[in-house]
């Protein structure tokens, strides 16, 4: 098949000494930072951003980025299971069986069924990713301007929906992105459109600038103001207890796929990102295990299935961020932003325009898993010595690298006020539980979807029935409408089934934390 052609000379490009450096420093890095209470992958991919300015190669860029991705989603199972504190939301599930195994010596155990779940759920959902990206680009050429509007719809309201606690909220944060999307000029009529008189603002505001002010920012404030409640006490990893033991195989390679299988579908979704499928692999594996006594007290199955989900769902997001240039969650959010950086759009024509890159980017989530595992297992003793750097430094340097990292970036300082005014924001609104991703959805996609809407109107002289005329437009229109609904259905189906609508209690969200 050509696919595996394309692959193979991916692998070719990866494998040269120059990127697989790259993805030695993406896995350790992310690894790095994910073990570290608060900042996951989209802060991270925030703070080198800037960086990218200065590198010349894209390739090696993403690769990077794709390690520091993986690399934290495991690295998120360590402060979860030693310190009972996530590194990032998608880790949360994690945390519930893993840091009872650890309170009862049992650390290795767990962090070794994260470790080893986590290659073979990356592997085939890498695997799987390699057979439908194409297709998936292929069918995407069909695609219209109306269709384009209403699938980059549907990104945002599914997001917005079915991520946080509230649907209020969620708008009310998409909302904030879209005007931050419409700052500067028009690129249709040529007027300045809520500048306030300020020629700073003509050129609009930077993605990199408002997504470093949001994650390493506001993330890093809001994290420092609540220091005296996060705790440091870790548990420790007895040395010569056994890592796996044959029980331990074999309770866990059951949840390992059955993890992989609701991972990567859920993550290619439009609602996209790991924190449905670990919490639906974890309450999954809860009612099905003979064991259901242990959990709560430290079921090896609790944390198997879900690190599984968490690694699978991130080749799911890869599908439409690659392919229709739609992230589904708040770090793929930051890799497009890195593609524009490059005058990159992900979408159909990538695969035709920059196959190598594509490839590239795909073979090294082959090799990234094989980093991870040879590097995690030996090296656990080590990630617990880094849950013991001091905390108010580790912050204040954060804030030092992202007031660098703008300043490179921009060469004005007046960027930087903007960063801190955005930062500010971000921390009330983490502070007041407003959703971070779709802010970052409404600025990336806000501009993309007023341009789409604008193209069909033009081809249709101006007849709004292009929406409703195409079935793959209303499909999508429709979806939307439904995702909408979702966290009303327990209410709605109370109802429908003679109880009042106070006793189906409020609207409940199907996701427990948010992938920031």
């Amino acid at each position: 098949m050509n696919v595996f052609g394309d692959l193979l000379s991916g692998f070719a490009t990866v494998l040269q000494p120059e990127y697989l450096l790259y993805a030695i420093i993406g896995v350790t890095l992310g690894t790095f930072v994910g073990v570290l209470p608060g900042i996951g992958p989209a802060l991270t991919i925030a703070l080198l951003l800037p960086v990218t300015f200065s590198l010349d190669d894209p390739i090696g860029t993403f690769i990077m980025f794709a390690g520091i991705y993986y690399g934290a989603m495991y690295g998120g199972s360590t402060t979860s299971i030693l310190l009972n504190t996530p590194g990032e939301s998608a880790s949360v599930a994690t945390a519930i069986e893993g840091y009872q195994m650890a309170r009862r010596g049992r650390a290795k155990a767990a962090l070794a069924t994260a470790a080893i779940g986590s290659f073979v759920a990356g592997t085939i959902s890498t695997l799987l990713l390699s057979l439908f990206a194409e297709p998936v680009a292929k069918l995407a050429t069909t695609f219209r301007a109306s269709d384009y509007f209403a699938l980059a719809l549907l990104a945002m309201v599914a997001v917005t929906a079915l991520v946080g606690r509230s649907l209020l909220r969620g708008l009310l944060s998409l909302m904030l992105g879209l005007f931050f999307g419409l700052v500067g000029i028009d690129g249709l009529t040529g007027q300045a459109r809520f500048t306030f008189g300020t020629t700073e603002l003509l050129e609009g505001i930077d993605v990199v600038v408002v997504i470093v002010g949001l994650f390493a920012i506001g993330e890093t404030l809001y994290v420092a103001s609540r220091l005296r409640w996060l705790p440091t006490t870790v548990e420790p990893i007895q040395p010569g207890t056994p890592t796996l033991s044959r029980d331990d195989w074999r309770r866990s390679w059951g949840p390992w796929l059955r993890g992989t299988a609701l991972g990567f579908p859920f993550g290619a979704l439009p609602s996209g990102g790991a924190d449905v499928p670990t919490f639906l692999s974890y309450t999954y594996e809860k009612h099905r295990s003979k064991n259901k006594a242990e959990f709560g007290k430290g079921a090896i199955e609790g944390v198997a299935g879900p690190e599984a989900a968490n690694n699978a769902a991130f080749s799911g997001v890869l599908v439409p961020l690659l392919t229709l240039g739609i992230p589904t969650s708040a770090t793929a959010a930051v890799m497009l932003a890195a593609f524009q950086i490059f005058n990159l759009q992900p979408g159909p024509q990538l695969f035709d325009q920059n196959a190598e890159l594509v490839w590239a980017l795909i073979a090294s989530l082959y090799v990234g898993n094989v980093l991870l595992l040879a590097l995690n297992l030996p090296l656990i003793r080590v990630w617990v010595k880094v849950l013991q750097i001091p905390r108010p430094i580790l912050y204040a340097g954060i804030l030092v690298f992202a007031t660098l990292g703008v300043y490179a970036a921009t060469g004005s300082i007046n960027q930087v006020f903007i960063a801190y005014a955005v930062g500010v924001i971000g921390f009330g609104m983490r502070h007041f539980d407003f959703p971070i991703a779709p802010v970052i959805l409404g600025l990336i996609l806000g501009p993309m979807m007023e341009m789409q809407f604008r193209r069909a109107l033009l081809v249709s002289n101006g007849d709004m029935t292009v929406f409703v005329t195409r079935p793959l437009t209303v499909i999508l229109l429709a979806l939307a409408v439904v995702a909408l609904l979702v966290p009303y259905l327990p209410r709605i189906i109370a109802r429908l089934r003679g109880r009042s609508g106070d006793d189906a209690g409020e609207p409940k969200k199907l996701v427990f934390a948010e992938d920031d």
